[in-house]
């Protein structure tokens, strides 16, 4: 992420009933039209690209964030009417809840978060700096728990709204050299489940996201690699990143049918907890969670011994 925040000024704390009185009138229209505002992070390329795409198609607004002010100008002339552009770097922590108050002030209710921004760090784990894993939960969970806090106000307020979080199969299961990213991922699936319990009662749905491989930027320009500089890895690591180059571009999953299916999901009356999006990430998890399940049944005696008697 660049240091190209443009700062708000005069922006003060959320106000919320001023939010809700400008967006009265506009949020009764849209309800009958059954469109919504949608607030998307990291729309110039990639899945926010396609899902703020196929929201306008739907006929909704879509409210979002870049970090270059040629990204904005991108989006609002490769999208239709109904794009809005913000200048957004997530990891300026400050700078996100009074943008939060400026959208929900001059667009009204914000109905659909999309927690996009993020990026992939690829490094076996003993060669990679703190430095690297700071910067990957910075965006990828600090830079996401902010963007919910920020709205969360507003939406609890209206006694609804729907945060979705754009995970990975990564916060599922793991591969070597990607320790940080997968880290990051596990952070945001268990904070977005207990987040879901903490606000269902408010109406406010939370769902986890996670794709399998698909055609975005994640392998190619977005991802930082770490320098190689242990022999004793080369043999694990170097086919696995040679492999992760080699398949940038042709992965399996399609990004706009992506975009359709969490546009299916905030239809959905009772959307889940947890979505998981292509067959690979499918096949993966399921294996996955078939190993924990004969590892819990293996070692059960070892677990029960621990109780009081």
């Amino acid at each position: 992420m660049s240091g190209n925040q443009v700062p708000l000024i005069g922006i003060g704390k959320p106000n919320i009933a001023s939010g809700l009185a400008l967006g009265a009138f506009d949020s009764e229209n849209r309800c009958m039209k059954n469109t919504r505002t949608f607030f998307i992070t990291g729309v110039s390329s990639g899945f926010g690209r396609a899902i703020a795409n196929a929201a306008l198609h739907a006929g909704h607004r879509v409210v979002g964030t870049v970090r270059s002010e040629q990204a904005a100008a991108e989006f609002r002339t490769q999208t239709r009417e109904g794009a809005h552009a913000k200048l957004l770097d997530v990891t300026q922590f400050d700078a996100v809840a009074p943008l939060a108050a400026a959208v929900e002030a001059e667009h009204g209710p914000v109905d659909v978060v999309v927690n996009n921004a993020g990026y992939g760090h690829e490094g076996i784990l003993e060669e990679s700096s703190l430095d690297d894993m700071r910067r990957q939960f910075d965006v990828n969970v600090f830079g996401a728990v902010a963007v919910m806090k920020a709205f969360l106000p507003f939406m609890r307020q209206r006694r609804r709204g729907h945060i979705v979080n754009i995970t990975s199969m990564g916060g599922y299961i793991t591969m070597p050299g990607i320790s940080y990213y997968c880290g990051s991922k596990f952070a945001l699936e268990g904070i977005s489940e207990t987040l879901a319990q903490e606000v269902k009662g408010f109406g406010i749905a939370v769902t986890a996201v996670a794709p399998g491989s698909f055609r975005t930027d994640w392998a190619g320009r977005s991802m930082v690699r770490s320098a190689r500089s242990i022999d004793d890895y080369d043999s694990l690591f170097d086919p696995i990143r040679q492999s992760r180059v080699d398949k940038s571009g042709k992965q399996l999953g399609d990004p706009d049918k992506a975009a359709a299916a969490i546009l299916a999901l905030v239809d959905m009356p009772q959307p889940p907890q947890h979505l998981l999006l292509g067959s690979d990430a499918l096949g993966l998890v399921r294996a996955k969670l078939d190993a924990t399940q004969a590892s819990l049944t293996r070692h059960e005696a070892l677990t029960r011994s621990t109780d009081m008697a």
